[in-house]
Order: C-alpha cells, then structure tokens, then sequence
C-alpha cells in the first residue's frame, strides 16, 4: 500500500497554505496564533448568524473583543478573512477524513464510502461556519487560485484512499462520477440541516444511498480489505 500522508503532515502544509493570506509573515509564536484563531472563531461565529455574504471586519473584531486594526494586522480585507476561515474548514475536514480512512473497520469500499459521508455530515453539525461557507468553493473568486475546486482535489484525495484500501482501479468515468456525487452530496447536505440542527434524516440518508449507487456500476460488488 502506497504510504500516506499524515494528519500532522497534512496540517503543517495546510496552515503554511493558511498564512499566505496574511498581511504580513510573523513569527508563528503562541500568542499571534492563539489571537488569529481568536479572530477565525469570531468570524465563524457571525458566519453561523448571518451568513458569509454579510461579514464585516468590524463585526469580527467585536466578536473577538480586538481592535479593528488587529484585524487588519493580519487580513487586508474581509475576503481574505473568509479565504483563511475557508482553508481552516479545510483542513479540519481533511483531517477528519484521514481518521475515517485510516479507520480499518471497514469491511469493504462501501462501509468505508457511507463512513465518508457520514464525516462530511458531522463537519456540518459540528464546524463552525461549514454549513454556509463549506472549504470556500461558494467564494468563487476570480480569477481561481486553483485550475479544481477544493471539493475536487478532496473527491481525487478520497478516492485514491479508498482505491488504494481495496485495492481498487479507478477508471476516468470512476473519477469523474465520484466527483459528482460529492457535489450531490453536498447539495443533499445543505438541504438536510438548513432547518434542522442535527440533520434531516430522509436527506441524510438519500445522500448515503445515492454515493453508494453511483459508485456501485464502477467499483462493483463488495470488496473485504
């Protein structure tokens, strides 16, 4: 089995990647990233209240208890705000992912897709601002920093995990099919806690379903690790 990255790996290059929307390169010492995640959690807050689209600077040095020049310390603007608040969730959800997938209590590439869904799921209980803001496809900046979206460098990054646990081979039909059902995924997702804090149960469960359909003509019968 090819060795994978780890959480810790994964995390270092994330928060690297991070910085880069900083207006200026500190020292990353205890207290500037304790005071930045400070301001992160305040945003994440006012995002979970009134959506994205509404954030302020302002409202995030308030929330934070900071001067609005503290802000500025570290963000020009309140895009770049959403930009690093967007590959926090990012990292976060990659590193729930890698728990999932380095889990190998799943007896076959189903078990181990349901489980995928069910992390992103809990990423929309649990994380603030993920349900509106997910890992910052929706900012939909231009030009784009990236030729994929987030969503589908972490579709190519699961497969690849699940494929490599199985032993499986991923056709460009496989790949591109697993990236759509992501995106349905994330649509049914949205639609299950738009009113309901826990979830929807009945979208909840179409999501399951609909991966596990989608992937079926491909990757085929149950395959034991």
């Amino acid at each position: 089995m090819p060795q994978q990255h780890s959480v810790e790996t994964r995390t270092k290059k994330a928060s690297a990647a991070r910085n880069e929307a900083l207006i200026r390169n500190e020292p990353v010492q205890a207290r500037s990233a304790a005071r930045l995640d400070a301001l992160l959690d305040a945003a994440a807050a006012v995002v979970d209240e009134i959506g994205y689209e509404r954030l302020t600077t302002a409202m995030v040095a308030e929330g934070a208890g900071a001067s609005i020049g503290t802000v500025y310390r570290y963000f020009p603007d309140r895009i770049a705000v959403l930009q690093a608040l967007s590959q926090r969730n990012h990292d976060r959800l990659l590193a729930r992912l890698d728990a999932v997938l380095a889990d190998e209590g799943h007896g076959d590439w189903d078990e181990a897709l349901t489980a995928v869904f069910d992390a992103l799921a809990d990423a929309f209980r649990t994380e603030p601002s993920f349900a509106s803001l997910r890992v910052g496809d929706v900012l939909d900046l231009r030009p784009p920093a990236h030729d994929a979206t987030a969503y589908d460098r972490i579709a190519d990054e699961t497969l690849d995990r699940i494929a490599s646990s199985f032993g499986l081979t991923i056709s460009d039909d496989a790949r591109f099919d697993f990236h759509v059902c992501l995106a349905l995924a994330d649509a049914l997702l949205g639609r299950a806690f738009a009113r309901d804090p826990k979830g929807d149960k009945r979208h909840l469960e179409a999501g399951r379903t609909l991966m596990s359909a989608a992937m079926q003509r491909h990757l085929g019968g149950s395959v034991k690790r």
